[in-house]
């Protein structure tokens, strides 16, 4: 299962011109579901959806609060954001021969639409029913997201083992100067 997970000021899913769903500050999670996802995989997900540290506490200290304590868009502290999450079967997209994308790697459609209102079932059960909106399965969709930050991080379930962190090179610190007017580089990221 993967997620692409935007921290957002604002997110919405509109349908044949009617929004269906809106959040106001929150997670906007784009959901990738494959054929070999399983329950586990799905509480994976949500535990991280439900925990990543992406904003700061009500002290300022960053990367210290999650979507269900952060203080939320109308200022009440430690009151929790919400969650948009929208089903993307593209994001098993395969592009390695050719141009044109296979989604052979995502799970078919009634299958994975059980598992997406899993995921959503888990969401609400660990957190709260209203703070999490859907999408309508498998429709043509308009996602508005306004990121905040920008704070993009993208989560995989089938690479979580311990030992393929080994396996990833260690990341590098840019020794390249901020472009003019930027106040400095972005902080280099610790490995996990």
């Amino acid at each position: 299962m993967r997620a692409v997970v935007q921290r957002v000021v604002r997110a919405s899913v509109t349908i044949k011109g009617a929004v269906h769903s809106e959040i106001e500050k929150g997670l906007c999670v784009l959901l990738g579901i494959t054929h070999n996802d399983t329950p586990d995989d799905i509480d994976w997900i949500v535990r991280k959806l439900l925990n990543l540290k992406l904003w700061p506490n009500d002290s300022g200290k960053e990367w210290a609060a999650n979507v269900t304590n952060v203080t939320n868009a109308r200022g009440d502290a430690g009151a929790g954001a919400e969650l948009l999450v929208v089903s993307q079967f593209t994001l098993y997209a395969k592009v390695s021969k050719g141009t044109k994308p296979d989604f052979h790697n995502a799970m078919p459609g009634e299958r994975s639409k059980q598992v997406y209102l899993d995921v959503l079932d888990r969401l609400a059960k660990g957190y709260r029913t209203v703070a999490v909106k859907d999408c309508v399965f498998g429709a043509m969709m308009e996602v508005a997201i306004v990121n905040d930050g920008p704070v993009t991080i993208v989560l995989d379930s089938h690479q979580r083992d311990p030992a393929l962190g080994a396996k990833l090179a260690a990341p590098t610190v840019s020794t390249r100067a901020p472009a003019d007017g930027a106040e400095g580089a972005a902080p280099a990221a610790s490995p996990q």
